[in-house]
């Protein structure tokens, strides 16, 4: 008896002091950041005043905080590459169709225009408009909650990071206020910095220029709330080969739809090669779009050189994510 006894102590010793070295590395050397202590802080879940009665907010989130919350909420911000790369690489290929729904629920993106990205980067004042569920149409993580918006940290994306060979550059990835970014400094220095709006700008437009999309990131156990602006091309988007690939919806629409100006069409196809979600295609001498799979990412139209695609909104997609109308 005394030999087992002496041996479970001797384990939990063991593992006590492996889980205390993890969290002195995740530490970076600190006992505790002074980002995670500001992290783990209860976050108010109260509607703002000033938003706007003609943004309908939903029911309440389904998400329900769980004790392991805070630990999946520390892995994913730490260890975001990490996580990423065995989302993407070897959880998401096994998943069945109600565990990818699931983790689209709990994990999704909103499509932005160009325009509507920029004004988000662009914003100067706080936002806290709670359950919006007519622009973000999934049962949790749907809160816009954004404070000191003028503090924006750049940082590397995780799904180019778990490519073989992702694009080029990778640190296309942005946090706009709030203690996700000091969180992202404090924890991945050598990975993240801050930068003006205007850098944030020019990093947009070049992305833009390389056909890439603009999509905001929203995270059950980060908040519930939309916490990355990203900019995401369809041969690494983890979020848009889930969709396309294993059919998830990651992913909701920007609320416009792609229309093209048949007098101006030349057929070409590079709009059809171009388009992130296979949502084009060319048939008899026309380029037709498949309205159900078009997220109205505007990639098409800037690709265009004869001015033959145009974003038009869809009223029967979710509303657009548009900070002016949320700011009041």
């Amino acid at each position: 008896m005394t030999t087992i006894v002496t041996i479970i102590g001797f384990v939990f010793i063991v593992l006590f002091a492996a889980l205390f070295a993890l969290w002195i590395f995740g530490e970076r050397g600190h006992l505790v950041l002074p980002s995670t202590l500001a992290a783990a802080q209860p976050k108010k879940s109260k509607r703002a005043p000033h938003t706007p009665k003609r943004i309908h907010t939903g029911t309440r989130s389904a998400h329900k905080a769980n004790i392991f919350d805070p630990i999946h909420a520390y892995v994913y911000g730490r260890w975001t590459n990490q996580y990423i790369s065995v989302l993407i690489n070897w959880l998401m290929p096994r998943m069945d169709e109600k565990t990818r729904e699931h983790w689209a629920n709990s994990y999704h993106g909103k499509v932005l225009t160009p325009e509507l990205a920029a004004e988000m980067i662009t914003l100067d004042h706080d936002i806290d408009s709670r359950n919006l569920e007519q622009i973000v149409p999934y049962p949790m993580a749907r809160d816009v909650v954004l404070k000191s918006p003028l503090n924006i940290t750049l940082y590397e994306c995780a799904c180019r990071h778990a490519r073989p060979n992702g694009c080029k550059p990778t640190d296309v990835c942005m946090t706009i206020g709030g203690s996700a970014n000091d969180f992202l400094l404090d924890h991945n220095p050598q990975s993240a910095r801050r930068i003006t709006q205007a850098e944030a700008l020019d990093i947009l437009r070049a992305e833009h220029e390389r056909g890439h999309l603009h999509s905001a990131w929203f995270k059950n156990v980060i908040g519930d709330r939309l916490f990355a602006i990203c900019n995401c091309c369809k041969c690494c988007c983890g979020g848009i080969e889930a969709m396309t690939k294993y059919g998830a919806k990651t992913m909701a629409s920007s609320g416009y739809v792609a229309a093209i100006d048949e007098s101006n069409c030349t057929v070409c196809g590079v709009c059809v090669e171009a388009c992130p979600f296979d949502a084009l295609s060319m048939d008899t001498g026309t380029t037709t779009v498949n309205r159900d799979k078009c997220m109205g990412c505007g990639v098409c139209e800037s690709q265009c050189r004869f001015e033959a695609i145009a974003l038009v909104r869809d009223e029967s997609k979710p509303a657009p994510l548009d900070v002016r109308l949320l700011a009041g």
